[in-house]
């Protein structure tokens, strides 16, 4: 049953051949067997997962169903607030917060009368990681569990690769949906901005925060993101706009769709392995030969769309977490430290550019927009290993996934094959804002027409593993004159902060990489360039 997609199970629950209480004690039975292996789970809420069912099977027994998800096993991300249950944020500061609300899409998935299995993992805050500090372990991922699931939403990655939910809700900033389902070989979906309620859900970045689903299959994904979407006054960024029919709109056609190939974002702004690439081109094929017309177009170069997503979202972050970073730093992870403290050294006028830089930005893309049905270019991945991952990194690179939390409309990821090693390899594809349906189109016939969705991690509840963590990295060596030190210390004083000698040393050396990325910013816009506004109507 595990293995089930939503649909399929839907359909059996809705018809009485298959019990929800059946369903969830056997997904929570996997969960006990496996999931020690992988730490994807933060916390299993068995007893109400049961009590659910229970309720479920009663009502669809009762003639009332009510709809896809009812019955339907399903964890959280846990920065998802839950009334009376735990939500941590995975983070030492929260390790007891019990909320005494849901979130909105919480409540949502309860009216549809889904099941909560838990709380899964994710990176700090839904920031920082893998963190190999904090309270509870990093996620594993279930392909080869040395290697990581992407985050933030990383328990989200690897509990839907190894068949311990049906499906989740994760958070997507600057990638946080995408990398772990790209990682894990999933589907996952940044909806547009504005159609999925944030509210109830703990704050990354005001400006860039999206709420959605991971799932198995672009039909399940579509089941949830009907279940989830929709206004919300308490999110004054939710957009009052109709919700189509999402499953309805997955006939398995693209035929006459015509599709961007947004190539040098792999190609040549962040680029990938051959094997990845052979993979991209196999999947253009079989778009083709499903009638789609697909031809090359060109956005702006990923590092521009990263200066513009870091410099905005580090600087809101730093501002939600300020209170607690004054007085319980020490309390947070280093490698989240690594990214928030960097914000210190951005300054209001690099914040306002960024934003009115991210206003042209989305003013480029309308002639894209009216010229095509959607985009395609390379996911993330194949994923890396634990043990090799810095902080610095972060600072390092442009990304693959932020240009789409930039522009703000739907951006999904799913598995397009696999490494040599087995590794999920995948593919983005991206529409204007509020084309979700033409993102799920394009994933549903590309997954009917290919193998991918039959090849699940193979997992042994009798293997032998070790629950040993890597240890925590060094933070990187600054290289920066003794001048510029006494500006940061001196910066930190001001704000009130006290970081130890390893924190220092590690925005020290952030430093460099800031000061390229706030230097490459437009700095002499027109008068009347406004910065991009979060509301939408």
């Amino acid at each position: 049953m595990h293995f089930m997609t939503i649909a399929e199970a839907s359909r059996l629950i809705a018809t009485g051949k298959l019990s929800p209480v059946e369903l969830t004690r056997a997904f929570l039975d996997r969960i006990a067997a496996l999931d020690p292996q992988l730490n994807s789970y933060l916390l299993v809420t068995a007893d109400h997962a049961l009590a659910q069912a229970k309720q479920a099977e009663q009502e669809i027994a009762a003639g009332n169903y009510r709809g896809p998800m009812h019955g339907i096993p399903y964890a959280l991300k846990d920065i998802y607030c839950t009334a009376g249950i735990r939500t941590t944020c995975h983070s030492r500061t929260r390790e007891d917060y019990v909320p005494d609300f849901d979130a909105t899409t919480v409540t949502k998935l309860t009216d549809a009368g889904a099941v909560l299995l838990g709380k899964l993992a994710t990176h700090e805050f839904a920031h920082g990681g893998p963190s190999f500090d904090l309270p509870w372990p990093a996620a594993r991922n279930p392909w080869n569990r040395d290697h990581v699931t992407g985050g933030s939403s990383s328990g989200s990655g690897a509990a839907g690769a190894a068949g311990l939910t049906m499906g989740s809700l994760g958070s997507d900033t600057g990638g946080s949906i995408r990398n772990p389902a790209a990682l894990c070989g999933l589907i996952g979906l940044k909806p547009t901005y504005g159609l999925v309620s944030r509210s109830g859900v703990y704050t990354n970045s005001f400006s860039y925060d999206h709420a959605g689903p991971l799932t198995w299959t672009a039909e399940d994904c579509a089941i949830m993101l009907q279940a989830i979407a929709g206004h919300d006054p308490k999110d004054p960024a939710s957009a009052d706009r109709t919700i189509p029919a999402y499953r309805a709109d997955l006939d398995g056609s693209v035929r006459g769709m015509r599709i961007g190939i947004i190539r040098h974002l792999y190609e040549d702004d962040v680029p990938t392995p051959v094997i990845f690439k052979q993979a991209l081109e196999a999947a253009y094929d079989v778009l083709r030969g499903l009638g789609a017309v697909l031809e090359d177009v060109r956005i702006r170069p990923a590092q521009q769309y990263h200066d513009v997503k870091i410099t905005g979202a580090e600087s809101e972050l730093y501002a939600v977490h300020e209170p607690a970073l004054r007085t319980r730093l020490g309390d947070f992870g280093e490698d989240f430290l690594g990214r928030t403290l960097g914000a210190l050294l951005i300054s209001s006028a690099d914040y306002m550019q960024a934003s009115r830089q991210r206003r042209k930005m989305i003013a480029d893309m309308q002639p894209l927009y009216g010229k095509y049905d959607a985009f395609v270019t390379a996911g993330p991945g194949p994923a890396g290993r634990l043990d090799a991952w810095r902080t610095i990194s972060f600072w390092e690179k442009a990304s693959l996934t932020t240009p789409f939390n930039v522009l703000g409309g739907p951006a999904l990821s799913q598995c397009i094959g696999f490494s040599d090693t087995g590794l999920p390899l995948s593919m983005q594809i991206y529409a204007r804002p509020f084309a979700d349906a033409a993102v799920l189109r394009v994933a549903h016939a590309y997954e009917l027409a290919t193998p991918w969705r039959a090849r699940r991690p193979a997992l042994d509840p009798n293997a032998s593993f070790s629950a040993e963590q890597p240890g925590v990295p060094e933070p990187a060596k600054a290289t920066i004159p003794q001048a510029r030190r006494d500006q940061i210390a001196a910066l930190c004083q001001r704000a009130g902060l006290s970081p130890n000698e390893r924190h220092f040393e590690q925005l020290c050396a952030t430093a460099p990489y800031i000061d390229e990325m706030t230097g490459r910013l437009e700095r002499d816009p027109a008068f009347h360039d406004e910065p991009s506004n979060i509301f939408i109507a």
